[in-house]
């Protein structure tokens, strides 16, 4: 059973790893005896976290790429194939909100800045896409390979303020499918695509959002308790058993699937 959930000696090419989310799931994977690839904008910061991953005793390597740019995505799979020789596991964690898509509580769709909504669309749907054209078209050639997406509450149903975000997060849901489909049918079984829907978890981009500066809930955190059942906000590392599960041989019939880590939000009608 232990070696069925094992991800062992797998290269996992992570995106966004120099953030939060991709730094926590680059140390899991890492304690789970993958190896990793931190891939991102900035060398510095790429850097600092592959030596906090190599201090754990892992393999570990950064690479400088644009998750918008195909050609430096092609130029980062040909490195990581001349080290690694395989591309096993693509991690989409690049993207997020920005705050020039955000529309405060008294504004409309019809003050929306049209150029934040296209960097927020761009980024999020298009930041997973050029990475899987890149590093699924390696999965396909070697015939195995696992990638996961990250969805949203947002592609659930509409939460106020954040169109473009959601609009882009919605497309990953369905791309995701797609993918899944395409890589099945003219592939074979042993290449997967999966997403997974974060709930509500405090990071740099939502905090002031969620939290007034004492640390009590804004109005927008009240009305998300609300609706969640577990009563809480998620903590970040609860994202790293399923995405975990989802690229072992533990999940080997399981492709495009959406999986909600949400403390119940998208089950509960409030009532």
């Amino acid at each position: 059973m232990k070696d069925l959930f094992s991800i062992k000696n797998k290269v996992a090419v992570i995106t966004g790893a120099s953030g939060v989310l991709g730094g926590s799931l680059a140390k899991s994977f890492i304690e789970a005896g993958a190896k990793v690839v931190a891939l991102g904008r900035n060398q510095e910061t790429l850097d600092a976290r592959v030596k906090e991953l190599t201090d754990l005793g892992g393999d570990a390597v950064a690479v400088e790429a644009n998750v918008m740019d195909i050609e430096s995505l092609e130029a980062a799979s040909v490195k990581i194939k001349e080290k690694y020789g395989s591309i096993d596991i693509l991690l989409n964690i690049a993207g997020g909100n920005i705050p020039a898509a955000t529309l405060s509580p008294e504004q409309s769709f019809f003050d929306m800045d049209m150029k934040g909504w296209a960097e927020v669309t761009d980024l999020n749907m298009n930041g997973t896409v050029y990475p899987s054209y890149v590093f699924g078209k390696a999965m396909a050639e070697q015939g195995s390979g696992n990638i996961i997406n990250i969805s949203s509450m947002a592609a659930y149903s509409a939460i106020t303020r954040v169109a473009g975000y959601s609009a882009a997060k919605s497309a990953i849901t369905n791309f995701t499918q797609w993918l899944a489909s395409d890589l099945a049918l003219k592939f074979g079984d042993k290449i997967r695509v999966n997403a997974v829907a974060p709930g509500f978890f405090i990071g740099d981009q939502n905090r002031a959002i969620l939290l007034n500066p004492d640390g009590s809930l804004t109005e927008r955190s009240k009305k998300v308790m609300a609706k969640t059942p577990m009563q809480r906000f998620g903590e970040v590392e609860e994202l790293n058993g399923v995405v975990q599960f989802l690229c072992s041989d533990a999940a080997s019939f399981i492709t495009g699937a959406l999986i909600p880590v949400d403390g119940g939000f998208s089950a509960f009608s409030g009532v």
